[in-house]
């Protein structure tokens, strides 16, 4: 079908079309709201692309780089998607820092209608798109923010009694429960630089030199490359300081092996349980990498956008290089804007080596 409606201004942004701009219309895509506005001949009222409104037919369809324009034209704005007004994308950026707010100065994780309720939104619609925004459901952001809380007042705290109150948490057990998930270990055995705690480690060889996979008994804490293997020790040692490493047994060394295997042939996969530890917002990005298809790259933006934070492309950036497991969180898949790579904390030969293996594959 021809698109007869008329062009207001030849330079609306990121639509160079009237065909792109009523497409927006037509699918009602909320991402070209701001970007261009359309108005009505017949009805004198002017809206967002993502209007519920009826679909009005084309030829009577004008388009409008600002709401402003669209006024001097004569037009009204619609009482229903309310274009003079903030846009949906901002309500919804809105309503879910209040709901992230909420649940960082909450004793106890709140019920999802709780949430839902406090920014007017009903309990499905306010689930997608937190999830969405964040990239993660309320309830995992909770978890991720009460895991940091955890680090933070034990690693400030003098015990772990002032712990408990300065974390916020009612009763200890409450405290302990939510603690060890997060940290993989005690409480105490983390305030002590893992005194007590048990990790198993080797290093091995492969084509890319060096590597070191170690592991507590709640998934794999450490995959690392480089050119010493006592440098790869000594670094393990330097993050957990107190903690006791044990060599490999004979079942470890087969998972070692699975992670070699995998730097050899990407094409095996690679699946392992992972003991995790960040802040909330290194969590995201972390959980976007481990979705970048093996034998394709990413950029920086890219992830950004799709954890629902376009402007912290730097954050990203520092997300990645805070990484200490190699290839099982596959920072090596992200590039610049302009496709070429970038700082990789071990090495841009590694990185290349690892791409080019993949794509092979």
């Amino acid at each position: 079908m021809m698109i007869m409606a008329r062009k207001e201004d030849a330079s609306v942004s990121g639509f160079v079309s009237d065909e792109d701009r009523w497409a927006a219309v037509v699918r009602r895509d909320w991402q070209a709201d701001e970007r261009f506005y359309y108005s009505v001949q017949t009805t004198g009222i002017y809206c967002r692309p993502s209007c519920a409104a009826r679909r009005p037919k084309c030829e009577h369809v004008r388009f409008h780089a600002t709401a402003e324009e669209a006024e001097r034209a004569g037009f009204r704005p619609c009482r229903r998607c309310r274009p003079n007004g903030a846009s949906l994308a901002t309500q919804h950026a809105a309503a879910v820092a209040k709901a992230c707010q909420v649940i960082e100065t909450a004793a106890d994780m709140p019920r999802l209608e709780a949430l839902a309720e406090s920014v007017g939104m009903s309990r499905f619609h306010f689930h997608r798109v937190f999830k969405a925004l964040t990239g993660v459901t309320p309830r995992a952001y909770g978890a991720a923010h009460r895991a940091e809380r955890v680090r933070t007042t034990l690693s400030q705290s003098e015990t772990v009694t002032t712990a408990i109150y300065d974390a916020g948490f009612n009763s200890s057990s409450q405290f302990y429960s939510a603690s060890s998930a997060a940290l993989g270990m005690t409480p105490t055995r983390f305030r002590s630089g893992g005194h007590g705690a048990t990790i198993r480690f080797a290093v091995a060889e492969c084509s890319l030199g060096s590597i070191l996979v170690a592991a507590t008994d709640k998934g794999v804490c450490a995959i690392m490359f480089g050119d010493d293997p006592d440098a790869l020790l000594r670094d393990l040692q330097d993050r957990f300081s107190n903690a006791e490493l044990i060599g490999a047994d004979s079942d470890f060394e087969q998972l070692v092996a699975k992670v070699v295997g995998f730097v050899e042939a990407p094409a095996d996969g690679l699946d392992l349980p992972l003991d995790v530890r960040g802040t909330v917002f290194q969590h995201r990005v972390w959980r976007a990498l481990r979705e970048i298809p093996a034998g394709t790259t990413a950029t920086y933006s890219d992830i950004a956008e799709r954890i629902g934070a376009p402007n912290a492309v730097r954050a990203v950036g520092q997300a990645c290089a805070s990484n200490a497991i190699a290839v099982a969180i596959p920072c090596h898949r992200v590039v610049r804007n302009d496709g070429t790579l970038s700082g990789y904390r071990w090495g841009l030969e590694r990185k290349r080596r690892l791409l080019e293996r993949e794509a092979a594959s």
